[in-house]
Parts: C-alpha cells; sequence; structure tokens
C-alpha cells in the first residue's frame, strides 16, 4: 500500500534527467516562498476501515512510494507512464528526487520493500513481482549508491527521506532491522531532517535523542491495528503516537518546518514545529 505526499500546491513537475542518478524533479515554492502538503500512508481498502472519511480530508493526490503490497502485483503497470498521462498529478516511480524550491528542500523518495529479507527468505502465501529488482544485491547497492550521492551533493535547508517502511517504530510492525543497517547511516551522516513513512497503521512521531532526525509515520489512510502497540526504549523521544487513522500535514519555509497530525474527522492530534538558521557564503 502505498505512502503519498499529496500537494496543496497543484503545479507542474519538471523532469531534470542525470545519468547514473535518481531522477529528479522540481517543484515550484508558493509565491511566498513556502511549501504545504500532506501525508497519507496505508490507504488502500476500497473505501473500508475508514478510508473513505480519511480521504474526504484530502485534495488529490500526487506523489507516492511503493509499499510491500504493491509489490504483490504487477508493479510495472503501477509504474507505467500511461498514469501519468490520465492525470498528469500522479507521479508513481521506485526511486526519485524532488527538488521543492529553490534550495527549500529535497525529497528522496526511496523504494524500501526490496530490503525486506523476509519478503525473499520467508513470502509465506504471498507472491511478489521482483521485476527489475534481481540480482537484489546489485540494486539495493545502487540504490544506496544512488542515495548516499544526492545527499552529498544536497544544498537545500531541508533534506526529507520518504520510504514506504519504518526505521523507528512503537507499531506493530517496530523498527525496520535492514533500514536501521544500510540506510539509517546514511540519514545520519548526511544531516537528514526528517524520516516520513507508512507501513505501521498508526499516526507516530519520534525525537532520535542521537541524531536528531525526526521521524514521522503516517500509516493510518485505513485499516488500523488497536491495542497493537509496544513500549519505546526512551519514552523523552516518543512525540506523539495514535492507534488509528488519520493523516499529517506540513507547511515549511526555507527557515520554519511545522507539521500536525489529524484524525479521521480532521481534528489535530499534534503539532509540532522546528526552525534553523540560514547559512550564507562569505
Amino acid at each position: 500500500m502505498k505512502l503519498k505526499l499529496v500537494s496543496t500546491l497543484i503545479v507542474g513537475l519538471f523532469v531534470v534527467s542525470c545519468m547514473a542518478e535518481l531522477r529528479r524533479f522540481e517543484h515550484a515554492a508558493k509565491p511566498d516562498g513556502s511549501m504545504s502538503f500532506l501525508v497519507v500512508g496505508d490507504w488502500g481498502r476500497r473505501g473500508l476501515y475508514n478510508q473513505s472519511h480519511v480521504a474526504r480530508q484530502l485534495p488529490a493526490c500526487k506523489n507516492s512510494v511503493l509499499g510491500n503490497h504493491d509489490y504483490r502485483g504487477n508493479v510495472e503497470a503501477q509504474l507505467s507512464p500511461i498514469l501519468r498521462k490520465m492525470d498528469s498529478r500522479w507521479l508513481c516511480l521506485r526511486s526519485f528526487i524532488l527538488n521543492a524550491g529553490p534550495e527549500m528542500a529535497e525529497f528522496f523518495f526511496i523504494d524500501t520493500t526490496p530490503f525486506v529479507s523476509k519478503y525473499f527468505t520467508d513470502p509465506e502465501e504471498q507472491v511478489y513481482d521482483w521485476n527489475g529488482i534481481l540480482p537484489r544485491k546489485n540494486y539495493l547497492n545502487n540504490l544506496l549508491m544512488e542515495v548516499e550521492s544526492g545527499l552529498r551533493e544536497s544544498s537545500a535547508a531541508w533534506k526529507i527521506v520518504v520510504g514506504h517502511h519504518t526505521i523507528k517504530s512503537a507499531g506493530h510492525h517496530g523498527n525496520t532491522v535492514e533500514l536501521n543497517v544500510h540506510l539509517l547511516p546514511l540519514l545520519q551522516a548526511y544531516q537528514v531532517d526528517f524520516y516520513i513513512n507508512g507501513h505501521d497503521h498508526c499516526l507516530e512521531h519520534i525525537s532520535s535523542s542521537e541524531s536528531g532526525i525526526q521521524f514521522m509515520t503516517s500509516g493510518g489512510g485505513s485499516k488500523a491495528w488497536r491495542g497493537d502497540v509496544g513500549t519505546w526504549s526512551n519514552p523523552q523521544e516518543m512525540k506523539f503516537y495514535h492507534d488509528g487513522q488519520g493523516f499529517m500535514s506540513v507547511e515549511m519555509t526555507r527557515t520554519e518546518f511545522d507539521i500536525k497530525f489529524y484524525d479521521v474527522f480532521g481534528n489535530v492530534l499534534h503539532k509540532w514545529s522546528t526552525s534553523k538558521q540560514l547559512s550564507f557564503a562569505v
């Protein structure tokens, strides 16, 4: 089930092609230099489990990344450019970079499902579509090199990584071990500000005391697992947890970043803000 970023500013996306790098797209800021968007994940329930109630709170969708349930179908069909021809606001690739600017933010959308070993070694009764992924080791090595290159070269005020699977979570799935081993070190080394994910069907905010990274889970698009909540080793890091449906909003400029979590009726459950000083070369 996909994780979607839903922009409240409907403008064109312009692709910038780079060889041996993740594809880049451009998204202009508003005239006042700001940008706002919504995040909703794990929403594919055909209107059940309050999915329709959540959807009524949201405008049209734009970007998404593939989740583990999407790999149980025809992946190439979901990535098909025909879908963009049907609706130009739709963008779904395995991994890509969205430049929001100028130099305000860079979003690194990462295909996290191939990192999870159990989908390959113990798929249970599920059949996954690994076309374009195998050999897995080569795919992941290339992806990590491309992500590291993009993060290293980024001069954006905010660096935001988006993936379906959790890195840090007290929810049903908990921490994704493979992402903690392979992806988290890059986020820490290149001072990523936010990691946004779904997968756990909840709303959650963990603030890392070690790295300062904000881990935001917005997986409340439909079915939620009520009562299936684990404990967190450092309670001070757990800023918010909602065991139910809802979504997240972000309003940002080059110096300000404001997030809100909402329930299924649009009521604000949690607010959090941060700011940073801009540095200028002399």
